[in-house]
């Protein structure tokens, strides 16, 4: 069975990439391939920020990423790119971490004004990390996530039909790629 794995870099319990990296998760599972999902703000922050390479954390997550046959990278955008705490885990993979593996870039921001920070903030990184194959990526706007929470409650979120069929093509995307290489 093909395994995937999520990487989310939002600093924010209840953002509303959570209701993206849930949705294509669940649409993966239903296609029966293994997902793990790496919460990048629920590691050590010391371990991050002192790249403590051999962290029992830091070493489980790598080892989820070097045994995935896809990565999934999930940011929201702040300043124009990912956010800082997704960097400080990039830079305690591997040096070719991602070389071979098939990467599906999900980002969310306030505004389309943004949505070229795929290619021009995440992309080199991950370059110079092996990564050469790409499936589709989405950019969502928040305006296409709504996001309702009680106190004391999980956030639940409600997303669009036109971002539902763009992460749809993308999960889609990934399963055939996938497949392919598993022939």
């Amino acid at each position: 069975m093909p395994n995937i794995v999520i990487i989310s870099g939002s600093p924010n319990a209840s953002s509303r990439l959570n209701g993206i990296t849930q949705y294509v998760e669940q649409q993966l599972i239903e296609k029966n391939i293994a997902v793990d999902l790496i919460t990048v703000v629920s590691l050590p922050a010391e371990d991050l920020i002192h790249a403590k390479f051999g962290s029992p954390a830091i070493v489980e997550a790598n080892k989820l990423v070097e045994n995935a046959d896809a990565v999934i990278i999930a940011s929201p955008v702040y300043k124009a790119s990912f956010t800082g705490v997704l960097k400080t885990f990039l830079d305690l993979l591997p040096q070719k971490g991602l070389d071979g593996k098939i990467i599906a870039p999900l980002f969310i921001g306030g505004t389309i004004a943004h949505l070229l920070s795929i290619d021009y903030s995440l992309k080199p990184v991950l370059a110079s990390m092996g990564a050469k194959i790409y499936v589709s990526g989405v950019y969502a706007v928040d305006s296409q996530i709504n996001r309702t929470q009680e106190p004391n409650e999980e956030p639940v979120f409600e997303i669009n039909e036109e971002l539902t069929l763009r992460l749809n093509e993308t999960v889609n995307e990934l399963a055939r790629e996938l497949t392919l290489r598993s022939k």
